[in-house]
């Protein structure tokens, strides 16, 4: 399928392999620059993790089902004039997050600061102190980590050298479980302080204390959903680019990425489509990218095998259902806690062990917007993090029926006890569907884990080393995983693209 509308660009060409949510931003930002930008993406259905399944009358949204920083995505209109309201309804989800542990204790994450504050005394009035300092350095992590580290290109040593006395001087050495178990002495409330950095791919023992902009962000922007699902949001993107002048193609996955000597001149289809360009960017999988897209240039194999020695993120095991009866009771994200939290994760990122016990993310998004479900019923999606196939090599056709059984059973437990008797529609994905679906590594959710090694000049470049008119954008370039990270990454290659004179 092809979806195309007038280009301009003065001869200007370039072309975005893979249409996630980080290559719609890079098209949009190319396209109202008055580049002529095609994306082209492999799937019906653009998206990337984004993408969204309707079954039944049920809704399911295969990513995130809400979003922080809305202005992140409304930038993206304003590039030429535009309302992203004239588009999109975006809807406030409260709380941010409901934690409910195994004793039948909960604690929900509020932006409101009223709030999150009686939360906090309710569970340990100890802790109110160093929570309010832990608030204080996420404000200087979001202008630190996501603004002057994660919104500019690290293509040289040189520029690494010049963040490391901001790097120390915001405690980066330590990691975020360190940083806040150094805060406050709950066990609990270094759980509910610390775990957001699961949804980029980041180790909460591992990942540097930075990261605790994201807890941060959330209260300040609050949290939102897109009115019909994310994929609303995935379609006004595409809505946008095409009244740029962009060309989008569905349904036709790039084979090669053509090359004369080191230079970048085109792309050439499955289909046998082919389209010549100034500059090519990949949003597609980097392993993907460099393995298969450039297999038959020297840099290819080179920069595959690098990558094959680096660390990757965990993958993650969804399980999707829609079923009879409302439940307002359960908020529109959750958190169920297993019996433990550090030994959980070390057995899940360094020794690649299934445990019996679970972290279970639910989000039930049609608490917040019934249109996803029909009338009387619910929509509710169910995410585990699993070890990535590298590291968990085992028969998943066999184990993916039993695995989702366990996180049925868990909520039926906790939270819905005639979950079976209710279902009307029911499906999982695996690693393995996340790896032929999407063409992820391994069947990694986040692409290259987020460790001090892996990132800022250590993580792979914006623009490409060798091809210098090769651009990538993603989850595993600079400055990593998660909608906003994404977002910011995209327009460090929109501005190293443009600066390029294409």
């Amino acid at each position: 399928m092809t979806l195309t509308s007038d280009q301009g660009g003065a001869g200007r060409k370039a072309i975005v392999i893979g249409a996630g949510l980080g290559g719609l931003a890079l098209g949009i930002r190319l396209a109202s620059a008055g580049i002529a930008t095609t994306i082209l993406e492999a799937r019906e259905k653009p998206g990337g993790c984004a993408s969204w399944d309707a079954r039944e009358g049920f809704t399911f949204d295969h990513g995130p089902s809400a979003i922080t920083d809305p202005d992140s995505f409304a930038e993206l209109w304003r590039l030429t004039g535009q309302d992203m309201a004239s588009d999109i309804t975006l809807d406030p989800v409260t709380p941010l997050w409901r934690l409910n542990w195994l004793d039948g204790s909960s604690m929900d994450l509020s932006a409101d600061d009223a709030m999150m504050r009686q939360e906090i005394i309710r569970i340990d009035g100890r802790d109110v102190a160093g929570y309010q300092r832990l608030l204080d350095y996420g404000g200087d992590a979001v202008q630190v980590g996501l603004g002057q580290l994660g919104r500019q290109p690290f293509h040289d040593f040189r520029a690494m050298l010049n963040a490391v006395p901001l790097l120390l001087q915001n405690s980066g050495w330590r990691s975020l479980h360190g940083l806040v178990a150094s805060l406050v002495g709950n066990d609990a409330l270094r759980q509910a302080l610390s775990f957001q950095c699961l949804l980029s791919g980041g180790n909460p023992l591992e990942i540097n204390a930075l990261h605790g902009w994201m807890h941060r962000l959330e209260r300040d922007t609050g949290l939102w959903h897109p009115r019909g699902g994310l994929n609303k949001l995935v379609m006004a993107l595409v809505a946008l680019f095409e009244r740029l002048g962009g060309t989008i193609r569905l349904g036709d996955p790039v084979a090669r990425i053509e090359m004369m000597g080191d230079q970048a001149t085109g792309v050439v289809t499955q289909g046998g489509w082919r389209g010549d360009a100034d500059c090519v960017a990949s949003n597609a999988d980097l392993m993907h990218c460099y393995r298969d897209l450039l297999g038959q240039h020297p840099r290819g194999p080179r920069a595959a095998e690098k990558l094959a020695r680096k660390a990757w993120t965990p993958a993650m095991f969804a399980v999707h259902f829609g079923i009879r009866g409302t439940w307002p009771g359960i908020p529109h994200r959750s958190l169920l806690m297993g019996p433990r939290y550090e030994d959980y994760l070390t057995d899940i990122f360094q020794h690649g062990v299934l445990p019996a016990d679970q972290m279970i993310f639910l989000n039930h998004p049609s608490v917040t917007d019934p249109s996803l479900a029909p009338e009387g019923c619910s929509v509710f999606s169910a995410y585990a993090p699993v070890p990535h196939m590298g590291k968990l090599p085992i028969d998943w056709v066999h184990m993916a029926p039993i695995f989702a059984d366990r996180i049925l059973d868990e909520i039926e437990r906790r939270l819905i006890p005639d979950i079976r008797e209710r279902i009307v529609t029911q499906f999982h994905v695996a690693p393995p569907d996340f790896a032929g679906d999407i063409r992820a590594y391994m069947g990694s959710a986040f692409g290259l884990a987020p460790l001090n090694s892996q990132s800022l000049a250590l993580r792979p470049h914006n623009r490409d080393a060798v091809i210098r008119n090769l651009f990538l954008t993603g989850a595993s370039t600079h400055p990593g995983a998660g909608i906003p990270q994404v977002l910011a990454g995209a327009k460090v290659t929109a501005g190293l693209m443009l600066q390029g004179g294409i």
